[in-house]
């Protein structure tokens, strides 16, 4: 027996559908229930739309799945790196990697952070029209760059960025079957894809060369044991991952705080109070509970990632059904994220969502920004602590404001991007003392 689910009279009915608007679709399918299937060609997927099975899928059985659909296929463009390695690599490289990320050496990039953000604030001008998009991708790149690699990268930020955005042009493509041979076409967005991915491997192997023989006890200098392949491709993987989903949830918290002045007032009520007219530290983060508030929910109306999903390795039992092996099982966290059971008129944004008492009345998986289980991403301390440090640190001096008419539309690709960025205008604050720094 089938869960429900929708069906198309046209062979690829459903695949347009999915790729025409992603999110819509998967949205769609919450009508069915807890646990929802549809095919695409041969191919059997299996939509989970409850926590506790999203539960089962990515922490009780995850033995049972291998990362699946988009993520195992970017392995052309990230080789087996932490986000696609498997089984017993992926093991063996996230023991590498956690001692990075561990709360005593994460505690000590606040201050990278704070710096950096501190020397973007004092570029800004008053009434000056801003991407905050991309400024947050500057900065996001920059603090990366700095903290794990200990390489200064903020002067080659747009040449990085632009090349990123290459290579995400083609992750449609990479969605499809195929996709080794359908790479090879020599068409325009292909070939600008090869010379971007060119471009970051120099970069990235250039970061090693420099640093071989000189362990500074940062990620780089962990990686540094293994041969420049596997560097190259964990170097990759954390290097794009380790900003973009903060750069996309920080510009996300910006585009909300200009639509909820309630929302905003209270951030400034909270800085001024906590922090009066100095820079944050780490040692701040405990009472910046407005401001991690902020990221929180704006986290909940556009996960950075919006979508995960897993290939079954074998039978396995989800709730009341069967998932064959190789059925895809795809879980949405934009979807899960808004729902009315959990979150009462969803599309709102309120931060008494993230009171302790209404998080302890929702289950856990009710709200994944960051994945979960054996699988949840690594870096989510550092990512936590990067948001509201930055959105602190900025928000001293700054409101940001949309410009009239530009039009903010998601974009579900890797992650949750704005389409168009998000065009706004600087406006000082009058109460906060602006200081340069970093």
């Amino acid at each position: 027996m089938y869960p429900p689910g929708p069906k198309s009279r046209l062979p690829a009915g459903l695949l347009f559908q999915f790729r025409r608007d992603p999110m819509a679709f998967l949205t769609s399918l919450a009508a069915y229930g807890p646990i929802a299937r549809f095919t695409i060609g041969p191919q059997a997927v299996y939509f989970l739309n409850d926590p506790a099975l999203v539960r089962e899928a990515l922490v009780l059985q995850h033995r049972s799945f291998e990362k699946g659909g988009a993520l195992k296929r970017a392995k052309v463009m990230l080789g087996e790196g932490l986000l696609t390695a498997e089984g017993d690599a992926h093991l063996a490289q996230r023991k590498l990697v956690q001692p990075a990320f561990h709360k005593a050496r994460i505690a000590a990039f606040g201050e990278v952070m704070v710096g950096y953000a501190e020397a973007m604030s004092a570029r800004w001008q008053p009434g000056q029209t801003l991407d905050v998009w991309s400024e947050m991708m500057h900065l996001t790149l920059a603090i990366v760059g700095k903290t794990l690699f200990d390489a200064d990268v903020e002067g080659e930020a747009p040449e990085i960025e632009e090349a990123i955005n290459a290579l995400l042009a083609v992750f449609n493509l990479i969605t499809l079957p195929f996709t080794e041979l359908l790479l090879k076409i020599p068409t325009p967005t292909n070939l600008r894809a090869r010379a971007a991915m060119a471009r970051l491997d120099k970069l990235i192997y250039k970061l090693i060369e420099d640093r071989r023989g000189s362990d500074k006890g940062d990620l780089l200098g962990m990686l540094l044991g293994a041969d420049d392949r596997q560097v190259r491709d964990e170097a990759m993987t954390l290097f794009l991952a380790g900003h973009e989903t903060t750069a996309n949830a920080l510009t996300w918290a910006w585009y909300l705080l200009g639509q909820n002045p309630d929302a905003e007032a209270a951030l400034h009520a909270e800085l001024d109070a906590v922090l009066g007219d100095r820079a944050p530290t780490f040692e701040d983060m405990p009472r910046l509970v407005v401001t991690e508030r902020i990221l929180s929910e704006a986290m909940r109306l556009y996960p950075p990632g919006w979508t995960i999903g897993r290939r079954a390795l074998v039978d396995v039992t989800i709730g009341e059904f069967v998932i064959p092996k190789g059925a895809l099982v795809l879980m949405s966290q934009h979807v899960m994220h808004r729902r009315a059971d959990f979150y009462p008129e969803p599309e709102k944004f309120d931060l008494a969502r993230w009171t302790p008492e209404a998080k302890a009345e929702r289950p856990q998986f009710s709200y994944f920004p960051f994945g979960g289980g054996p699988r949840g991403c690594v870096g989510e301390p550092f990512a936590w602590m990067e948001g509201v440090l930055v959105l602190a640190t900025l928000a001293r001096h700054w409101k940001l404001r949309l410009v009239p008419g530009h039009q903010v539309v998601p974009q579900p690709l890797v992650t949750l991007r704005p389409r168009h960025g998000v065009l706004v205008t600087a406006e000082p604050r009058s109460l906060a003392p602006h200081g340069g720094g970093g």
